[in-house]
């Protein structure tokens, strides 16, 4: 039963961690990254769609993104959503060809780049803090209830304790890779 508890702690903990990298994946560093526009959806025909299913995304250079539609007509409605969305970039449109020129950041950019970065890097540890907390509290109630003696209540805290040192360890190692990427030039 403590093994479930921990086994469960440790792997909504990992899910934590694999939202932070995905939110550190929409935050844009100097270089171009298909990923950046992962987040964006389309109106395809009046339905909300990823715009990777829409168009085709690619790099063209290190600090140029291409997106080629699928459909002639899609043009238009992907020139919004990318203008409406928070990317902070102007599409060119040649022909049935998007460009997305990436503008290099301002040191200014940067560091605010970087504040969001410790504000993710803060969510996620909270977020690995309150799993922790869950699983005491379980525990707490199985002690209390005579299921499993206070000793045993004792090693797993100091267990889950363990465990949730790791994982905060690795949203700042995490956190320090994507600052150290921000102020790259």
């Amino acid at each position: 039963m403590i093994n479930e508890i921990k086994e469960d702690a440790s792997t909504r903990m990992d899910k934590s961690i694999e939202s932070f990298k995905l939110a550190l994946q929409k935050i844009r560093t100097g270089r171009a990254h298909p990923s950046l526009l992962d987040h964006l959806t389309v109106s395809y025909y009046g339905v909300d769609t990823p715009l990777n299913q829409a168009a085709n995304v690619s790099v063209q250079d290190a600090r140029t993104l291409t997106v080629q539609p699928f459909e002639k007509s899609m043009i238009q409605p992907i020139e919004k959503a990318i203008m409406e969305s928070d990317i902070g970039i102007t599409p060119n449109t040649a022909g049935n060809l998007i460009r997305l020129p990436l503008p290099p950041l301002t040191e200014e950019r940067r560091k605010d780049m970087i504040k969001v970065v410790g504000n993710e890097a803060e969510s996620a540890k909270i977020a690995i803090r309150n799993i922790r907390r869950d699983a005491n509290s379980t525990l707490k109630e199985l002690e209390k209830d005579k299921e499993i003696s206070e000793d045993d209540e004792r090693r797993a805290e100091d267990e889950i304790q363990k465990i949730t040192d790791s994982h905060v360890k690795k949203v700042d190692e995490l956190a320090a890779e994507k600052e150290k990427e921000l102020m790259e030039i």
